[in-house]
């Protein structure tokens, strides 16, 4: 550590001698003007001094401490040397002894080979031995087998025989049981479909006499009302027809965007019907196929004779309907081109846009359909 500048003395003024006269006075003036420049020079010198006493005290702390740091190294140096001659003689020492263990680890393997190279050589002769008598047995269980195998395949082919001789046997009992089984199938068959063909009849007898009925009826209803009605009808108004764009012919109560919006309706509607058509159609000709290729039983067991015919009856009448609905909405796609759409067919009068969005291909109002007028 570098010391510590000194701090300089303070220069203690004397205190000038009491004016005695005026020549005293500038005398010692003169030589205390004389004497300032040496006490400076004298407190720089000891000023220089002092620095170069520490520096020198500085490099002499220096040198003292590097040659402690050499101390030091050369004395690590020394303590590694040792350490690495004390590590080797281990070394050494351990490989002597390993090298001893090994010699006695090889003596010993030595004698554990030689004495089960012995105990093998005994179990080599004990097992030819009982190889040999193993090979004796075997030998003789071998004959039994194939003997008892000789007796199992005598019985085996005996058995066969009388086997497919029963099978001959029962396959001709079946072949005429299954012939007979579809001579009886068939005559039920015949008087299921008489019994069917009756009943159609009756149905159909019954349908006609239920018609007619409502023909009577409607006609009846239809001559009280005509009775009601005036002699003369009203004349039908005419339709006001105003611009006609991509196919659809706007008039004075319904505009574009509605018969635009009727439009759409109308052919969604049309599409849905025309698949519930096909496919129930489909249906009904499918049951006629598995009919003719005979997955159907009509005996006592199957019972699906009837149930298949109501539901292809159902499904042609829904298919019909379907396509009746299609004919209409036709009808009233051409109606949205020649501008007759949303009036009745009977009065000529605007039909309300809330039935028209309900039943888009209707063709009356519902007064008239309550009234007895039209169909729809």
């Amino acid at each position: 550590m570098p010391s510590k500048p000194s701090k300089k003395k303070p220069v203690s003024k004397k205190p000038a001698a009491k004016k005695k006269s005026a020549p005293k006075k500038s005398v010692a003036k003169k030589k205390s003007a004389a004497k300032k420049p040496m006490n400076n020079k004298a407190a720089a010198a000891k000023k220089k001094a002092e620095i170069a006493k520490k520096a020198a005290a500085k490099k002499k702390a220096e040198i003292a401490k590097k040659a402690a740091e050499k101390k030091r190294i050369e004395a690590k140096k020394a303590a590694d040397r040792k350490k690495a001659e004390l590590a080797k003689k281990a070394a050494a020492k351990k490989k002597i002894e390993a090298k001893k263990a090994a010699d006695r680890k090889k003596a010993e393997l030595a004698k554990k080979i030689a004495l089960k190279k012995k105990i093998e050589a005994q179990k080599k002769a004990e097992a030819k031995k009982k190889a040999d008598a193993k090979k004796a047995a075997d030998a003789l269980r071998k004959k039994q087998m194939r003997e008892r195998e000789l007796e199992k395949k005598r019985i085996a082919a005996a058995k066969k025989k009388e086997l497919a001789e029963k099978a001959k046997a029962k396959a001709i009992a079946d072949k005429e049981k299954a012939k007979e089984k579809a001579r009886l199938a068939a005559e039920k068959q015949a008087q299921r479909e008489a019994e069917e063909k009756e009943k159609q009849a009756q149905r159909e007898a019954k349908e006609a006499a239920r018609l007619a009925a409502i023909a009577e009826k409607e006609a009846a209803r239809e001559a009280a009302l005509r009775a009601k009605r005036k002699p003369e009808p009203p004349p039908r108004p005419v339709i006001v027809k105003t611009e006609f764009v991509d196919g659809i012919q706007a008039t004075k109560e319904f505009d574009l965007k509605f018969l635009t919006a009727q439009r759409e309706a109308l052919l969604e509607k049309r599409s849905l019907l025309t698949k519930q058509a096909v496919r129930l159609e489909d249906e009904a000709n499918a049951m006629i196929e598995d009919v003719e290729m005979g997955d159907v039983q009509f005996d006592e067991e199957g019972g699906e004779g009837d149930t298949m015919v109501v539901e292809r009856e159902r499904d042609l009448m829904l298919s019909a309907q379907a396509r009746q609905e299609v004919e209409e909405i036709d009808a009233a796609l051409a109606r949205i081109v020649s501008g007759e759409y949303g009036y009745s067919v009977h009065s000529g009068l605007p039909i309300p846009r809330e039935r028209l969005k309900a039943i888009p291909w209707t063709t009356e109002s519902v007064l008239e359909r309550v009234g007895g007028i039209g169909r729809r």
